[in-house]
């Protein structure tokens, strides 16, 4: 027997995106949280660097909104940092009400406040951290205090298979609404229905399509794979940040030198011990992130060298076990001692700058439907996003969601049927070797011809090796028995195409995308943004600013 469940608000995603919005409508609604597997499997929980505000001091809203359009370049949009770096201290200041630990320090006037650090970008120290395991603290506390709300329900070890919407339902009354999702429950191995009025695709970003990536395994694009097929529009999808500094280390998966060791003095080095970082920009190891990542990525291409070096160790050790526990703890686990040595590091795929389309209220095309987080292009981040404005995006746009949910909540709805899902015509994989191989086939070729640097050639065969998969997958999956890997796979084989399409479409290198054939930006014209829309669908867009 089909099981559905039934919700006011359906959340597909646990990190500070979703979490925070759940806890900030569930006296009204009841909620629905859907997630992979515990709240350590999500990007949040190893968010080290901490979130960007200002607090102050010499500190000012336009300061933080230049400094955004400047490294995010002319496809920014104003509106959106104004609005977002407006309502940053309000969001830091609900969590410190909610007890996520930050750090402080006492100051000369015997005042204990926030203790702020810099990060490449930023002309302030505006960065509000817990130590260096800021997500951690974030997504602790929030998780806490939604595991205690008796309207919020979680569903753990379940994976959001695809959107359900009335125009899929034969529906042509109304506008395109979202009225749900089908959900693949890892513990029975059903697929489960669950209904909404409200739908919010909090799943992150979509990194885990490059070899090599900061992110963790979840990162797989599902919430812009499946708002890309219920008919909503993606923009900038070409934008992908590769941070700088990764753990160089073959046992060390996934871990992430933080910004902040740059902040505080962390020089970047050859292997001879030089620093380099002056040769590409006079703002060195502040430079932003896609100019740190390249001009490492040169250097090691220039030298043949599997990685570069972080150097910290000229700081005290009890300031870097103060400020960097976890990276020194981490760091000492592989035999790296960042307090007496440099550490090995080199660029991966970091954050998905482009996603979902929305406006402010984090509305997508399609009624009802929302994306927040790094599934959402919000226009915040522009060609490249400044260090710590993720988690700022994610409580602001979380906190105008649930405004507009709210504002919505009450007004009368029409009850939608829905039907359970068919799986009477597929039978059981014998051929799980298809997953895997397609699975690495993909993040190889997306690495090597759709990374840092990039040409016509290069895209145009990760294109032609996309379609091949595409196939075999599509072939797949009408056949047998979904699982998460097939899931996850189709999910990542779509978005892959979508950066590929907006990549070959931009003829210049902006920001993050840097073409060897278009070596420098186009200024004859205005910037655009990439804007692709499924099946050619009409967007309409619905700005409306909550103050």
């Amino acid at each position: 027997m089909p099981i559905t469940y039934q919700h006011d608000v359906l959340i597909i995603g646990g990190g500070a995106a979703g979490l925070s919005l759940a806890l900030r409508i569930a006296d009204q609604c009841s909620v629905a949280i859907i997630t992979k597997g515990p709240s350590m499997d999500g990007s949040t929980y190893y968010a080290q660097g901490g979130m960007s505000a200002v607090l102050g001091g010499e500190d000012s809203f336009q300061s933080h909104i230049e400094d955004t359009l400047n490294v995010g370049g002319s496809l920014s949009n104003a509106e959106t940092i104004k609005y977002a770096v407006e309502h940053g201290p309000e969001n830091i200041r609900w969590m410190q009400e909610l007890g996520v630990p930050f750090s402080s320090e006492i100051f000369k006037s015997g005042q204990r406040e926030l203790h702020l650090t810099r990060e490449g970008g930023h002309t302030h120290r505006r960065v509000v951290h817990a130590a260096d395991a800021t997500g951690k603290a974030i997504s602790d506390t929030l998780e806490n205090h939604a595991r205690h709300h008796d309207n919020i329900s979680f569903y753990e070890s379940h994976i959001a298979v695809d959107l359900i919407t009335t125009e899929k339902l034969g529906d042509e009354d109304i506008p395109n609404t979202c009225i749900g999702a089908y959900v693949l429950n890892n513990k029975s191995d059903r697929v489960e229905t669950f209904q909404a009025r409200f739908v919010v695709l909090a799943t992150g970003g979509a990194s885990k399509v490059y070899l090599y990536t900061s992110n963790p395994d979840g990162s797989t694009g599902d919430g812009i794979a499946m708002a890309w097929r219920a008919g909503c529009s993606v923009g900038n999808m070409e934008f992908n940040q590769f941070h700088p500094t990764c753990l160089y280390h073959p046992e060390a998966k996934s871990f992430l030198i933080s910004e902040a060791v740059r902040g505080e003095g962390g020089k970047l080095l050859l292997p001879d011990g030089k620093r380099f970082m002056h040769k590409f920009d006079k703002r060195g190891e502040l430079a932003p992130r896609d100019i740190v990542a390249r001009a490492i990525d040169h250097e090691m291409k220039r030298l043949g060298v599997p990685c570069l070096y972080l150097d910290i160790s000229h700081r005290s050790p009890a300031f870097i076990a103060s400020h960097f526990p976890t990276i020194h703890e981490r760091c000492l686990q592989f035999g790296i001692d960042i307090t007496k040595e440099p550490i090995p590091v080199v660029p991966a795929a970091h954050y998905t700058c482009g996603g979902v389309n929305t406006d402010l209220n984090g509305l997508t095309d399609i009624e009802n439907l929302y994306a927040i987080g790094e599934t959402a292009h919000t226009g915040l981040h522009g060609s490249n996003r400044m260090a710590s404005n993720s988690l700022l995006e994610c409580l602001v746009f979380a906190q105008s969601a649930a405004k507009d949910i709210s504002s919505r909540a009450s007004k009368p709805h029409r009850h939608q049927k829905i039907s359970g899902w068919d799986e009477s015509r597929v039978t059981d994989s014998d051929e799980e070797v298809v997953i895997s191989h397609n699975w690495d086939e993909l993040r190889r070729f997306m690495w090597d011809y759709v990374g840092i640097v990039r040409t016509n050639k290069r895209l145009e065969r990760a294109m032609h090796r996309v379609s091949l998969l595409q196939q075999e997958i599509a072939e797949y999956y009408s056949h047998f028995r979904i699982s998460s890997d097939l899931i996850e796979l189709r999910n990542l084989t779509l978005v892959a195409e979508l950066i590929i399409r907006s990549a070959m479409s931009r003829k210049e290198s902006r920001g993050l995308h840097f073409s060897l054939d278009y070596p420098v930006a186009d200024e004859s014209s205005v910037a655009k943004d990439t804007v692709l829309i499924p099946q050619h669908r009409p967007v309409t867009k619905k700005i409306k600013i909550i103050k």
